[in-house]
């Protein structure tokens, strides 16, 4: 097709996606490849902006580089020109311009924003123009425009982003990066790409660099993201296990590290679009990627930013394997909020979707600990989470599930119902109490009265257990001060270990029992250092004389011991001797004679 019938949009208009890339919405049947909102759409007029009107630092070209001069068109030269057209084209679009200065580089900014409307519509309205050079530089063109820091969110006042509550901060450079973005969509959507060549410059680096951007404050620019990424993880069949594995590593960061990132509900909805498309069986990757990435996603504050995107996820996991069903119950049950009302509700929105997918087999293993959780719902003060977990009962295939497993649940309800039918201060709350006892007591009348009668005896021996309660702790603190008067008079009874002399104020009797210490010490002393000398006496000796010397020594074993032995002692005892007299005396020898039998030993 001729180039020539181009169309060229006005100055800040808004380009959009061609309807073949829009998918369907949620529920919808489609290929496994075509479920996501892929057409961005521009922020709605009269939306106040802060006043720091950039999220991103570019690498702004020389000066030099930034005046441009206007190219023909394409349907200006000849055929045979045009794939050299193009690669100028592109050297164009590599220029970044300054948009924080609305007043610089007017003239060069409208020329590069023409050349890409240009690029766009020669890739989208021809066929087998794409050639094998044009991979790279269409790829380094992607790169230099849109791979870029994102700064951290703070507000001009210096407060942390709420994206809850703050406004985003929209890309002043927009006129720009939406083409661009547009153009590479159409690029690697082409009849004519080839995986082949790309894939040599479509790496895990370049999805690395994609997936930082989704941390971009600009809604626009993370729905292009989600579109492109996806694109990619169609065509690239040997990026995808990465591209899973990656995004898993967004979300682990993402939950124990920042709990802070942009990008969360877009990479949900690329995710359940890939959930679909799983062949089955499951394999143990995927089974697990739901178990540490989806399921503890439940726990983050924010969960408000993405939670439809990831109940979406986690029952398309259901349709794919009902075996999941308790692992996940369990898991929501394990994070469910205690104080926050809002995550509570969306907690009973995700669970009513669960039941539209579970299987009967499945929900007799997870019905007592889940009507448990229900069963604290529904006696809450605060009426929105009672609202909403009565609501259940208006659900038909909820009402078969409980109604074949009455004899389960309605023990474990029936509390819970009669207490808010009596006592809730909500008129609207008793209205539904009311129906959902209605359909417990249809079912199965005579076990509704056993709940009923076993109700009321427990409310009337109410008072009875609560002073038998009470009488349990006070024979407990009773015990517990027998136990602690005794533990005092053991205390006092006790003798200390070492008895202090009659007369401490004596000098005499404190000079002595010194010498004596001291005297016991240099004889412990001497053993130990006779002992390590009889230990190392052989080593020092070995040498060139070790065969005579053994033989002495075995001969002369006994004797030589015996001698050394007999001198030690005589020298100990008249040291003793001259020590003292007494007790102190007999027990320097008595120690002395120990050490001899030690020394013996050895």
């Amino acid at each position: 097709m001729d180039p020539s019938s181009q169309h060229i949009p006005p100055p800040g208009a808004a380009e959009t996606m061609p309807g073949d890339l829009q998918p369907p919405k949620i529920g919808q049947k489609s290929h496994a490849f075509d479920r996501l909102h892929t057409t961005p759409r521009d922020v709605p007029e009269g939306i106040r902006t802060p006043k720091r009107q950039h999220s991103s630092r570019f690498d702004i070209s020389d000066q030099r580089q930034r005046d441009l001069e206007k190219l023909p068109g394409f349907h200006e030269v000849p055929p045979n020109r045009r794939q050299d057209l193009f690669m100028q084209k592109i050297e164009q679009c590599n220029i970044i311009f300054d948009f924080n200065d609305p007043t610089g580089d007017m003239k060069s900014k409208e020329i590069k924003r023409l050349a890409l409307h240009e690029l766009l519509d020669y890739v989208a309205n021809n066929r087998s123009v794409i050639t094998d050079p044009m991979y790279p530089k269409v790829v380094e063109m992607f790169a230099k425009n849109l791979f870029r820091p994102i700064p951290p969110p703070v507000n001009p006042q210096g407060d942390t982003f709420d994206p809850e509550e703050d406004e985003p901060v929209l890309e002043v450079a927009w006129p720009h990066i939406q083409v661009v973005y547009e153009f590479f969509l159409r690029f690697i959507e082409s009849q004519d790409f080839n995986t082949n060549v790309a894939k040599a410059y479509i790496d895990q680096h370049f999805v690395l660099q994609l997936l930082e951007l989704f941390d971009s404050e600009d809604p626009r620019e993370r729905d292009f993201l989600k579109t492109t990424l996806h694109r990619i993880y169609g065509k690239f069949l040997n990026l995808r296990s990465y591209i899973r594995k990656s995004i898993g590593n967004v979300f682990f960061q993402f939950m124990y590290e920042t709990e802070r990132f942009n990008g969360i509900a877009e990479l949900l909805e690329i995710l359940g679009s890939i959930i679909n498309g799983f062949a089955l069986p499951l394999k143990p990757e995927h089974k697990t990627f739901l178990t540490r990435a989806l399921i503890p996603l439940h726990k983050v504050k924010s969960l408000s930013m993405y939670h439809p995107q990831l109940a979406y996820c986690i029952v398309q996991f259901l349709e794919k394997d009902s075996t999941l069903t308790e692992e996940v119950v369990l898991g929501l049950l394990r994070f469910w909020p205690k104080t926050n009302s809002t995550k509570e509700v969306m907690f009973l929105n995700e669970v009513e979707d669960i039941f539209e997918v579970m299987d009967p087999r499945e929900f007799a293993k997870v019905q007592e600990p889940l009507f448990h959780q229900l069963a604290k719902s529904v006696s809450s003060p605060h009426f929105q989470v009672a609202e909403r977990a009565l609501y259940f009962w208006n659900n038909e295939y909820f009402c078969n599930l409980v109604g074949d497993n009455v004899e389960t649940i309605l023990p474990i309800m029936f509390p819970s119902l009669y207490e808010n039918s009596q006592g809730h201060w909500n008129r609207t709350i008793h209205s539904m109490v009311y129906t959902a006892m209605k359909m417990f007591m249809e079912i199965n009348p005579q076990l509704f009265d056993d709940c009923s009668h076993e109700y009321r005896e427990l409310q009337e021996s109410a008072p009875a257990r609560e002073q038998s309660r009470k009488a349990k702790w006070e024979k407990l603190e009773e015990l517990a001060k027998a136990q602690k008067n005794k533990d005092h008079a053991t205390l006092r009874s006790n003798k200390p270990f070492a008895k202090l002399p009659s007369h401490p104020e004596d000098p005499e009797l404190i000079a002595q029992d010194n010498r004596q210490r001291l005297n016991a010490l240099k004889l412990q002393d001497e053993a130990e250092t006779t002992k390590d000398s009889n230990q190392h006496r052989l080593p020092e000796r070995e040498g060139q004389h070790s065969r005579r010397r053994r033989g002495s020594f075995d001969d002369s074993r006994g004797r030589r011991v015996g001698t050394s032995t007999g001198h030690r002692r005589r020298g100990e005892r008249r040291r003793s001797v001259g020590s003292g007299s007494g007790p102190s005396s007999v027990s320097a020898v008595t120690r002395s004679n120990s050490t001899s039998n030690v020394m013996r030993t050895i």
